[in-house]
């Protein structure tokens, strides 16, 4: 087999013991939460897409990662990172939580979906040994932001965080 084979069978299989898992045990839960709560958490697990920096770290990722896709990977990653690190902070005043649960969601499934555009675009399936040690970002964590990304958005969609008369998340 060889390695783009491989590593396109890791992006799609990716998925399934995700979707189990949420399925059976985070989906049941979020549904169940506040509102409020739910985003929290989910805002929480991508708070720490700063990690997707290491994109650019030589020695991590081998040199002919094409740096294309490393730059516009990273400073996705970093910029949702930072859209749900300041939704984490303005949870006491919803309208600002409200922008910033909407906008790590949206900036991050686009980050996402372009990240994905970007590595079929140059080739990336058949370099993917120049992931090095971040391999499994794209094959493990990945398949897990976007699945609670879409889980967020359905969230918000069903049922808008209310601006007025919400009461405080407990502390």
């Amino acid at each position: 087999m060889s390695p783009a084979f491989i590593f396109n069978v890791h992006l799609v299989l990716g998925y399934i013991p995700w979707l189990l898992c949420f399925g059976a045990y985070v989906w049941p839960r979020l549904k169940s939460m506040d509102q409020a709560e739910a985003q929290r958490a989910i805002a929480t697990l991508h708070s720490f897409r700063f990690f997707g920096l290491v994109f650019m770290i030589p020695g991590v990722v081998g040199p002919n990662l094409p740096s294309d896709f490393a730059t516009v990977a990273a400073y996705g990653d970093f910029t949702t990172g930072l859209l749900a690190m300041l939704a984490l902070l303005s949870v006491r005043t919803r309208p600002l939580f409200q922008l910033f649960v909407v906008a790590f969601n949206l900036v991050g499934a686009a980050d996402i979906l372009i990240d994905y555009y970007h590595g079929i675009q140059l080739g990336l399936p058949a370099l993917a040994g120049q992931l090095a040690g971040a391999y499994w970002i794209p094959i493990i964590y990945v398949p897990l932001l976007m699945i609670t990304h879409v889980a967020a958005l359905y969230l918000l969609m069903r049922s808008p965080l209310h601006l007025v008369g919400y009461p405080e998340p407990r502390t």
